[in-house]
């Protein structure tokens, strides 16, 4: 978590204790829920003033009205990713932040649970599935394979991930390989025991090199790379808590963040559908 000038902490009736039992509740909600976060590469935190990311590249455009003077020119724009930003309102009870104070290690913080998981759906869902208001090709969007079927059996999964995996390997995308896969389907792979007893979920780490990732917010499963420099999330602001108002019964806070996502290896991930 960070913090910076234009969260107007300092505004929040708020005494130092209680911050830090909200900051760590904050983060111990956040961390598990950010799946996404666990097979891209990481860029920040830039600051919240940072607005963009480069993507090395330029785009031919025509020159200023008038032409040139003396010789040829050449202009080009340089491409860039701009920085998006998210913010989720939360409410804390006064009375709560009382509690804190007097040493209450049970505080009702159940707002800012549900803050955290759509914080995290929405950060996850950006990567794995795009956001097209805010220039981000998601994973899924950009594959370069053709969808494959998931299914309903999940003793099927080692088969299918083994052949994303193959195909995968066939075009000299190297491991270890990781699984991001909707949360109701985790549940029924870490449930589920094979014939023999071994477990499907130790058998799947096994075909994969990598981790079968409980990823909420993504529809179907996802097979990547995990060998590095294939998907790049750029953040400006990290996840932080700001202060927007307060009255006599509670004060309201809100989780925000900036970032942007670039997928730059479309052969690195395949997707399975629910279908």
């Amino acid at each position: 978590m960070t913090a910076t000038d234009h969260l107007l902490r300092g505004l929040a009736p708020i005494p130092a204790k209680a911050w830090e039992e909200i900051e760590s509740e904050a983060r111990s909600r956040l961390t598990p829920q950010l799946a996404a976060r666990r097979v891209c590469d990481w860029s920040g935190p830039h600051g919240w003033r940072a607005d963009r990311l480069s993507v090395g590249r330029v785009t031919d455009i025509a020159g200023p009205r008038g032409g040139s003077v003396g010789g040829d020119v050449q202009t080009a724009q340089r491409r860039v990713l701009p920085y998006a930003e998210i913010r989720v309102p939360f409410t804390v009870r006064r009375r709560e932040i009382d509690d804190i104070q007097r040493g209450a290690t049970d505080a009702d913080l159940d707002d800012l649970r549900r803050a955290a998981l759509a914080a995290a759906i929405t950060e996850n869902r950006a990567v794995f599935h795009g956001w097209p208001d805010a220039g981000i090709d998601g994973l899924a969007a950009v594959s370069g394979y053709p969808a494959g079927p998931l299914g309903d059996d999940c003793h099927t999964y080692p088969a299918v991930v083994a052949r994303a995996v193959d195909r995968m390997r066939g075009k000299g995308i190297g491991g270890p390989y990781a699984l991001e896969i909707s949360p109701e389907r985790y549940t029924r792979i870490v449930e589920t025991t094979e014939h023999g007893g071994s477990l499907l979920v130790d058998h799947l780490t096994r075909v994969l090199g990598g981790e079968v990732i409980w990823s909420p917010g993504l529809d179907g499963a996802l097979v990547l790379s995990q060998r590095g420099g294939d998907f790049l999330l750029s953040v400006g602001q990290d996840w932080s808590v700001g202060y927007s108002a307060h009255d006599a019964e509670s004060v309201q806070l809100y989780l925000e963040e900036t970032l942007t996502f670039r997928a730059i290896e479309p052969d690195a991930v395949i997707v399975l559908t629910d279908g």
